[in-house]
């Protein structure tokens, strides 16, 4: 009895009639492949075989690759409806206090930080009655404490957006929080002419939610909408 009379004729009309049964399959075309290696032996090379092993390792990079696209996208878009939402908030407030206090309430929870600061450098007296019952979200510093802050010192350029992880916070920013505070996003803010300088800060406990690795569009736009709200308040 041959091959051919043993194989299920019923099973065999089906492959014959539908054959992408089989090449759909990428377990059957395998096996298949593997059967074919077999049988011409150990001293033939398949070079049909081995194009179609690099096609198959191409589509899996190609198919991670795609994945990972996707994956970027939805959470950039993800970070853009954060940002926009945050800014949406600060535009609620009609006095300055209740806009400085939802900056460490609802736009911190928006932007899922564990803590925002503002830094403003004046040489104003910081037990000044009017700076105090705006709460611990202001922090008022001598003038060039923006600069040093952002640059640990170092004789470099600075940048309006510094991501970085932290051992800890500083007490004068951060307060109470500080000892949780791993990582940090530093906005710099040009307040107009005339003024100081002054810079926003997100403090995150997640070490890496912050890290100089990642991208500072969308920081970089929130800190120029929060520029502009600072200058409407400061004239």
């Amino acid at each position: 009895m041959t091959n051919t009379a043993k194989f299920d004729e019923s099973l065999r009309d089906q492959i014959i009639s539908t054959p992408e049964m089989i090449l759909d399959d990428q377990d059957l075309m395998n096996a298949l492949i593997a059967a074919n290696e077999r049988s011409m032996g150990g001293n033939i090379v398949d070079l049909r075989g081995i194009a179609m092993e690099r096609l198959e390792a191409r589509l899996d990079r190609l198919e991670d690759t795609h994945r990972s696209v996707i994956a970027a996208a939805y959470e950039n878009l993800a970070g853009t409806n954060q940002v926009h939402r945050a800014i949406l908030r600060m535009m609620d407030p009609l006095e300055f206090e209740t806009f400085l206090k939802d900056l460490d309430g609802e736009v911190a929870e928006i932007l899922r930080v564990d803590a925002v600061r503002l830094v403003l450098e004046t040489e104003q007296n910081e037990e000044d009655p009017s700076l105090r019952k705006l709460g611990s979200v202001l922090s008022v510093a001598e003038p060039g404490f923006v600069e040093g802050y952002l640059t640990r010192g170092r004789s470099v350029p600075v940048r309006q957006v510094t991501l970085r992880q932290i051992e800890s916070g500083t007490d004068q920013i951060f307060g109470d929080k500080a000892g949780f505070v791993k990582s940090e996003a530093c906005l710099k803010l040009d307040l107009g002419e005339g003024r100081l300088p002054g810079m926003l800060i997100m403090g995150a406990e997640d070490p890496h939610h912050f890290t100089p690795q990642q991208g500072s569009d969308l920081l970089t736009f929130f800190a120029g909408v929060f520029e502009r709200a600072m200058r409407r308040w400061l004239s």
